[in-house]
């Protein structure tokens, strides 16, 4: 039998008459086949039949057809097996042609691997694509967000400081977090009214614009004064002007301040007189001043303002109308919190309704003592530390409070009662060691804040309590230099005591007074359990022997301590001795 074959896409044609032939061909060209003979079987009534091995596992049905046509071969190797029989039975020995389908280059290994990579690349582009788009989005929103923040920002800073300058702070706060503000007693405010006198005559001697412009600078220099001394401006009123210390902050200092911002207004007046028209007064002030009870709140809807009440502001007002030009005129409530810093005379009595008769005195100036160089109008530095002593008052009576509520139940000896008796001991060995007026104050300020820092923790309470003064004191116009002293002086009752100046001596003196009073054993069991409690210490026994190293180790400093506590220190010591003894046996 023989092949004769075709592959009309190569166009070409083979016939052989070998029994196998080895053939290779492209995928996807049509593949012809013909059988022209079959060896000694006769020619005629011939029957054909087929097998390809990779694509038919069984033999075709006998056809007479000897042309055989292959399309879609898959790649690969494949044997096509032919035979043939005439129409008695006999079959021909079997035919193979070994054909080899070379698959299309986009079929190749090769070229899918390239297609899947490509794929992975346009997938990986789109999404870095879509990445890039949607970080660009987010970067126009966030941009388009921000502006918008800064905008609200920027708005909301300005209606803060516009409630500021209508609202004292902490009203302003109150106002914006609840949305109304509820009005507020005072039981001891000071204040303040000045009126412009012969504003009127000025008016027509002046042009409207200079003197808007004159009496703006005036109020801004006035405005500075009250904010110097934290004094609450309240409103001006054509040439009047008012304001009142203490509020919205309670203090004590508030009749001083009130009568030192009018000094400092009355001074600024003449020295633009002096200035602008030597030897004729044309501008002039008359202040009335006075303190008591008033009553403070937010008035309006669309405008606000900041007002004040009471038969305070009255009495104010007429202190005020009845005074004199240039002259301060205070009423005898104010004459008995300033009388002790100010020159005052005498005026008189006035009645007021509701209020009955209501003595008046002028203020002259600052005491020649506690004046800068005999300028009756500049305080000196003895006026400011009495006046900080009287500031200090406000203080004692916040930190007290605060450790009152804060302190743990668990601090048995470093409670309010030892903050309470270091305390009073400054002072006691501070009057006795001769310190002047600011150093007592450092001295009570520092015993005030050494066991403060309890509230935050208890191992490191004295780092704690220079933070807590650090934050706090600043508050009360202490000064750098003050608490870095105040700072020291805490520090110094840090265990074993190393004082280096008289002042930080008081202060370990003070701290480990306890040592020798006739209290001691219930002050030392205090401390024992406190400690016992934290962990810090063992047995009652251990704590005695510890005690008593401790004791035979200390000294007192200050002469005032070592005459008052050293014979009982010595006594106490003995005592603790003889306990150990006897539990021994």
């Amino acid at each position: 039998m023989v092949f004769s074959t075709s592959a009309n896409r190569n166009g070409f044609v083979q016939q052989t008459n070998s029994s196998i032939i080895d053939y290779r061909l492209k995928q996807g060209t049509p593949f012809e086949i013909t059988l022209s003979g079959a060896g000694s079987i006769t020619w005629n009534n011939l029957l054909y039949s087929y097998k390809l091995t990779r694509e038919h596992s069984n033999w075709s049905d006998w056809s007479t057809d000897s042309k055989f046509v292959f399309t879609d071969i898959e790649p690969g190797n494949h044997i096509c097996i032919f035979k043939a029989r005439d129409a008695f039975g006999p079959e021909s020995a079997e035919l193979k042609l070994s054909l080899t389908i070379i698959p299309n280059f986009f079929r190749t290994q090769f070229t899918l691997i390239a297609l899947i990579i490509l794929v992975l690349l346009v997938i990986y582009t789109i999404s870095r694509w879509r990445t890039f788009y949607f970080a660009l989005e987010r970067f126009k929103l966030e941009s388009i967000i921000n502006r918008r923040t800064e905008e609200l920002v920027k708005e909301k800073e300005k209606t803060d400081n516009l409630l500021a300058r209508v609202l004292p702070r902490e009203t302003a706060a109150e106002l914006k977090e609840t949305g109304k503000v509820n009005t507020q007693k005072f039981n001891m405010a000071t204040v303040l009214f000045s009126d412009i006198q012969g504003f009127t005559k000025i008016t027509d001697e002046l042009n409207p614009e200079n003197l808007i412009d004159q009496l703006d600078k005036f109020f801004l220099y006035f405005d500075s004064v009250v904010d110097k001394y934290r004094i609450e401006k309240i409103k001006t009123i054509g040439d009047a002007y008012m304001c009142a210390g203490g509020i919205p902050h309670k203090n004590r200092t508030n009749p001083v301040e009130v009568v030192l911002a009018a000094l400092e207004m009355l001074s600024y007046m003449r020295e633009i007189n002096l200035e602008h028209n030597p030897g004729q007064d044309i501008w002039d002030l008359r202040i009335g001043i006075d303190t008591g009870p008033i009553i403070a709140g937010v008035v309006g809807r669309n405008k606000l303002s900041y007002d004040i009440w009471g038969t305070t502001v009255n009495t104010a007002s007429r202190m005020e109308s009845s005074g004199e030009v240039g002259r301060i005129n205070i009423s005898g409530n104010t004459h008995i919190f300033v009388q002790d810093y100010f020159l005052c005379t005498y005026r008189g009595k006035m009645p007021i309704k509701n209020k009955g008769d209501i003595e008046m005195y002028f203020v002259d100036g600052i005491k020649p003592v506690l004046s800068n160089n005999l300028d009756l109008y500049r305080p000196n530095i003895e006026f400011q530390t009495q006046l900080q002593f009287l500031r200090f008052g406000d203080l004692e009576e916040f930190i007290l409070e605060k450790l009152e509520k804060g302190l743990p139940k668990n601090l048995y000896y470093h409670n309010l009662k030892h903050t309470v008796d270091v305390y009073t001991q400054v002072e006691l060995i501070g009057r006795s060691e001769d310190v002047n007026l600011e150093e007592q104050l450092m001295l009570q300020t520092a015993a005030l804040f050494h066991d403060a820092g309890h509230l935050i923790d208890y191992d490191t309470h004295e780092e704690m309590g220079v933070k807590l003064a650090r934050e706090i004191l600043p508050g009360y116009q202490y000064s750098e230099r003050q608490i870095e002293i105040i700072s020291d002086l805490i520090m110094v009752t840090k265990l074993p005591p190393k004082p280096k100046n008289l002042l930080e001596a008081i202060m370990c003196d003070a701290d480990l007074d306890y040592l020798g009073r006739t209290d001691f054993i219930p002050v030392s069991n205090m401390l024992y359990k406190e400690l016992h409690e934290h962990g810090r210490i063992g047995t009652i026994q251990e704590w005695n022997e510890l005690q008593i190293k401790f004791i035979e180790k200390h000294q007192y400093f200050t002469n005032t301590a070592r005459k008052l506590r050293n014979v009982n220190k010595n006594s106490q010591l003995e005592n603790i001795k003889e306990w150990i003894e006897k539990n021994k046996l």
